[in-house]
């Protein structure tokens, strides 16, 4: 048995830039898209999609998400964050070591089309 998640949902206000968006980052994680229905399109490593954005359907306004993204590698976390800058996504955190979470958790923030604060975490030991 894994984790606690099987999948997670976010709403996006414009699909054409929130899918780029995370065709682009993820790509350095080892993420792709898996499905694409148009209206929702579901990510993640093969053979099925863990995270799925679609269409805002309900609710008026927003509502900030925090969304993680498990790195392979301190190098990976570096290579999302700058593809996420390349992409126009706003910084919120340089890649760096937050040692108040745990000494070797390594982490970028940035947020995605939408103003969700999106980030890739590595957990494991440094690589530089």
């Amino acid at each position: 048995m894994g984790g606690v998640l099987d999948h997670v949902s976010i709403q996006c206000a414009d699909m054409a830039a929130s899918s780029a968006f995370y065709d682009t980052v993820l790509g350095p994680l080892g993420g792709q898209r898996l499905m694409d229905f148009g209206v929702a399109m579901g990510y993640g490593v093969p053979p099925r999609p863990d995270f799925w954005i679609g269409e805002q359907a309900t609710g008026n306004g927003f509502r900030e998400s925090h969304i993680s993204f498990q790195a392979p590698s301190r190098e990976a976390v570096r290579e999302f964050f700058a593809a996420a800058v390349a992409a126009g996504a706003e910084v919120l955190h340089e890649p760096r070591v937050w040692p108040e979470y745990h000494e070797t958790y390594y982490g970028a923030f940035v947020r995605d089309p939408d103003g969700n604060n999106v980030e890739a975490v590595c957990h494991e030991p440094g690589d530089g």
